[in-house]
């Protein structure tokens, strides 16, 4: 009997002139179909390990990026000792740690001095290329001042990070349109912390002071949450600068307070809070008087006798001299009468003439006929000019609350009468000013209540659990709904083809399932009878295993038929 097996159809003279049917001819293969449960499982099983390797991973934060590499490996050595987990990115080049460490790395390397490299400053002007233009170099210039002014504020405890920016104009001969330079400042403050007055103002003179013809006002400071730390002179300042004031009165006091009670009630049984009125005002005042009685001040005027000589002595000495000019004859004369000091003109009153003197019953000058003068007198005048400053007290207020220990008795009136002295004595209340001090004693509510600790969901371990738990949830997703409905697939094949074989095997075509030798041989009609492809395939499989010969033959033949 012939054997002949029907060749099959040509799918294609190129390998890969049509991808989409080679993968469609892959897959129709036995053997891949029945493999093909077990690589989707693989598969799912693999990205189940990848998400939950990913998801239970913490979340990285940049700790620093472009260091050296010896940087570099003194900060990988140094986390590593401390307990932390430090990670090298290489695509960004950048030293990674887990979110919830970064805060106590920075801690560590801060205190071990590492990195010890910085930003290049002028060492920019180093790798400045030969032939560069002059306004290349004034940039490169600009921008390792602003580099070196940068690291020098970056040295103050409060500040983390530091930028300066420059405007400096070019220079010109004219003088009205010369400008002073200006600089603006960015700050980045470490967490909790600020800067006083004082830093500020360092800052600001720090900066002043490395540009030339740059002054204070010209610097403004801005620190990153966009507030502005430098303010100018101006209403605003003055305003500022009373409330501060304000609050250092206040302060004071409140601190005189805590000394004398926390020794009698003990710490944290009790509050004190102050309110001061100050005035901060600045007056001045003038003021002027006078004194009825004055003071003869000069007297100018001659007298005349009865024979009409004049007493009044000749000019003398050299016209024009005010010195060195000899005194001349000592003569007696009578002065004439004063007139009292009430009724003596002021000064600049006209020459008035004399009274004649009278005739008997007195010591009156008979050989003065008569008299001229002109007196000037000085009035009494006080001049006082009294200046308030600022810092008084008008009026000033306190509140005190005392903790009722629980367990304990109230405190009686004359317990809270004897604070209430002594608060008034510590801050020196006046009943002029009408300050009041109230002092009362109250049941505090726990702390507990007051203020908690933060919310659960934001500390660490919280996002550490929802990382797991979501990486967990995945993965038995992943098991039931991918996994267990490829295993009953797989499971249900092997069934059914344990329950082909058991068929062959009744029909005489296949192995019986012992594993030993078929019962009967395969021949040609057994090779047509089959119903499907397994059928078909097990049947070709008996029959090659059973007539090698002739299936090396039906082999050659199909060969032969494709080469023709």
């Amino acid at each position: 009997m012939a054997t002949q097996l029907t060749p099959m159809p040509d799918t294609g003279t190129e390998p890969f002139a049509n991808p989409v049917k080679q993968l469609n001819g892959m897959l129709a293969q036995p053997a891949v179909r029945r493999s093909l449960p077990m690589i989707l499982m693989v598969g799912l099983i693999a990205s189940a390990a990848l998400a939950w390797f990913t998801l239970s991973t913490p979340t990285q934060k940049t700790l620093y990026s472009g260091l050296p590499d010896s940087d570099k490996s003194a900060v990988i050595s140094a986390l590593k000792a401390g307990g932390i987990t430090g990670r090298l990115d290489e695509s960004t080049d950048a030293v990674t740690v887990p979110e919830g460490d970064y805060a106590k790395a920075r801690m560590l390397l801060a205190g071990q001095g590492l990195p010890k490299s910085a930003p290049a400053g002028y060492a920019i002007l180093d790798n400045m290329p030969m032939g560069t233009s002059r306004a290349v170099e004034g940039e490169r210039l600009r921008q390792a001042r602003e580099t070196e002014l940068a690291r020098s504020i970056e040295d103050i405890d409060a500040v983390s990070e530091a930028r300066v920016h420059l405007a400096v104009p070019e220079n010109t001969v004219f003088v009205r349109d010369n400008a002073s330079p200006t600089a603006s400042v960015v700050l980045k403050l470490v967490g909790g912390r600020s800067l006083s007055d004082a830093q500020v103002s360092s800052i600001i003179n720090l900066v002043a002071s490395s540009v030339p013809g740059m002054k204070p006002e010209g610097v403004t400071i801005v620190d990153q949450m966009g507030a502005l730390l430098s303010k100018p002179d101006g209403p605003g300042a003055a305003n500022d600068a009373r409330i501060r004031f304000q609050n250092q009165v206040e302060q004071k006091y409140r601190d005189q307070l805590t000394t004398l009670l926390t020794p009698i009630v003990g710490a944290g049984n009790f509050t004190a809070e102050v309110s001061a009125d100050v005035n901060l005002d600045d007056t001045s005042s003038t003021r002027e008087s006078y004194d009825k009685a004055g003071a003869l001040r000069a007297e100018q005027g001659n007298w005349t006798s009865k024979d009409g000589a004049s007493t009044s002595p000749p000019p003398r000495g050299i016209p024009g001299a005010l010195s060195n000019t000899p005194p001349g004859p000592t003569t007696v004369t009578t002065p004439p009468a004063q007139p009292a000091a009430g009724a003596t003109p002021a000064a600049g009153a006209t020459p008035t003439p004399a009274a004649t003197p009278a005739t008997g019953g007195g010591l009156a000058d008979t050989s003065k006929a008569s008299d001229e003068y002109a007196r000037a007198y000085d009035l009494g005048k006080e001049v006082s000019v009294t200046r308030n400053a600022p810092g008084g007290l008008k009026r000033l207020s306190v509140a005190v609350v005392l903790r009722d220990v629980e367990g304990s008795k109230p405190r009686s009136p004359v317990e809270l009468q004897q604070i209430t002295d002594l608060v008034r004595s510590a801050v020196g209340a006046d009943q002029t000013r009408n300050d009041q001090v109230t002092v009362i004693s109250r049941k505090f509510v726990p702390p507990a209540t007051v203020a908690g600790g933060p919310a659960f969901y934001e500390s660490d371990w919280f996002s550490m659990v929802i990382r797991n738990v979501t990486a967990i949830v995945i993965a038995v997703l992943v098991l039931l709904f991918g996994v267990r409905p490829l295993s009953k697939v797989l499971l249900k094949k092997r069934d059914e083809a344990n329950r082909g074989s058991r068929d062959l095997a009744s029909l005489g075509i296949g192995a019986p399932a012992g594993g030993g030798r078929i019962n009967a041989p395969v021949g040609i009609d057994a090779l047509e009878g089959a119903q499907n492809f397994d059928d078909r395939l097990g049947t070709v499989r008996g029959f090659t295993r059973d007539n090698p010969a002739r299936a090396a033959l039906a082999v050659r033949d199909m060969i032969k038929a494709d080469a023709r």
